[in-house]
């Protein structure tokens, strides 16, 4: 393939650097600790329920399904999407609406008060809906644009700036909730600092995700005619597509160990800050540290992103995810027993330097495993349909285990679980690809 320009690679990484915010600020740090505020039990020790529809259900739980509803429909709808994309060509349009949809909804959250829990949950999962739809697409463009041997390095890049970006806006809103104030808001409203982040988020990803917008193409490289109804076509597309996934045994088996890990650590990800939350900074003053905590996790996962993919041209991909997954699971062993905030910051630093790498090795290594064709969104579709549904199954065990159990503790442990499977499921796929064959996997 012709490698597009760097101008090109840096304008498709600016996307990480746009929706990351959301990422951060909406399902890491200020929101979760936002809701788990509000929503808190003002008995020590007593669980907190919430009016849903009529219906109580323990607050983090109910977090924990409205994201799992979210996956299950975006495993649902992406793959028929994308098929459709790849036949009308215009992917782009795709990730023009999404990205819209959850940059709209990140600030219609500026309106989510306590007394509003069905409101915010309906956005928050828009917002959701929004951020991992597109993604899609957005992963889609890399095999499009980047050559093979360069996908590690600009695949980390998207990682890093991601993570760059979307702690630059987490401190602008770490300063804002901090003095409220010296911003003209009401500081008497504790909530205004939280509520302007949201909006704030939603203006940064809609704002930065135009310079990406610009720059992709509208257009695959090679073109594909559509010869009947595009909705007939888009599902012929997906049974072609999984077809060939079906018969490509190291590609097969990739998608399995994605698969199994990736419910654990996907699952950490979105759970981190209710659990430190209900379990180490449960009091109101103790905020600041919990948004500084997550900032440390986002900061190391720069470096993090970067050092695997260097590693990766040592000792392979495979390797290098390997190791990421047994680091995985002595950080969910370690999350189990965490007590102290010292603990905490440990356990955080650890995640992070595995968080960004795990993820950016992920996406690489699959991109580097498909073959020559023209419909990269519908091969990135099973990627993407893969990760929506060990989500769903992630949270819905992990929600289910603290509804049954009343301990988030005994969520965390279960997640060994996975990550377990996932190294099983690792070492067979590297048996099954030679190096002869699989020369891209191992320099």
């Amino acid at each position: 393939m012709q490698p597009a320009s760097r101008k090109t690679e840096n304008a498709w990484a600016m996307y990480d650097w746009a929706n990351s915010a959301y990422n951060l600020v909406i399902t890491t740090t200020i929101f979760p600790a936002y809701y788990v505020g509000v929503t808190s039990s003002k008995i020590k020790g007593e669980a907190s329920y919430v009016d849903f529809f009529g219906y109580k259900i323990i607050n983090t739980v109910l977090q924990d399904y409205t994201l799992a509803v979210v996956f299950m429909i975006v495993a649902f709808s992406s793959p028929i999407l994308s098929s459709i994309a790849d036949y009308r060509k215009n992917k782009k349009v795709y990730l023009r609406w999404f990205s819209l949809l959850g940059a709209a909804s990140c600030s219609a959250l500026f309106f989510f008060t306590p007394e509003k829990i069905e409101y915010g949950m309906i956005f928050f999962g828009l917002a959701a809906l929004g951020y991992w739809s597109s993604l899609v697409f957005y992963n889609s463009y890399l095999p499009d644009i980047v050559a093979v041997e360069d996908r590690d390095r600009v695949s980390a890049k998207g990682f890093a700036l991601g993570y760059i970006g979307s702690v630059l806006l987490q401190v602008i809103c770490f300063i804002i909730i901090l003095f409220p104030a010296k911003f003209g808001l009401d500081a008497s409203d504790s909530t205004i600092g939280a509520r302007i982040s949201f909006l704030l988020v939603g203006i940064w990803w809609f704002g930065f995700a135009q310079i990406t917008l610009r720059a992709m193409p509208l257009e695959s490289k090679q073109v594909r005619q559509a010869r009947k109804n595009v909705l007939t076509n888009g599902f012929k597309e997906l049974k072609i597509v999984f077809n060939l996934v079906r018969k490509a045994p190291v590609l097969n088996r990739f998608l399995l160990s994605f698969f199994l890990y990736s419910m654990g650590v996907q699952t950490v990800m979105l759970v981190a800050a209710g659990f430190a939350k209900k379990e180490i900074f449960p009091e109101k003053k103790d905020e600041p540290k919990l948004l500084i905590t997550m900032i440390i996790i986002q900061l190391i996962a720069i470096f993090g992103a970067v050092l695997m993919s260097r590693l990766s041209k040592k000792v392979g991909n495979i390797w290098v995810l390997i190791i990421a997954v047994v680091i995985w699971i002595g950080a969910c062993i370690c999350g189990y027993y965490v007590k102290t905030q010292t603990q905490l910051y440990f356990l955080a630093a650890v995640i992070g330097l595995v968080m960004g790498g795990i993820q950016s090795m992920s996406r690489s290594t699959y991109a580097k495993l498909l073959p020559a064709t023209t419909d990269t969104t519908s091969y990135f579709s099973f990627y993407d349909v893969t990760e929506k549904i060990a989500l769903f199954l992630g949270l819905f065990v992990f929600g289910t285990i603290e509804h049954l159990t009343g301990s988030i503790r005994n969520s965390i442990l279960f997640l060994i679980i996975f990550f377990v499977l996932g190294l099983i499921s690792l070492f067979n796929t590297k048996s099954a690809a030679p190096k002869e064959k699989y020369e891209t996997l191992y320099h």
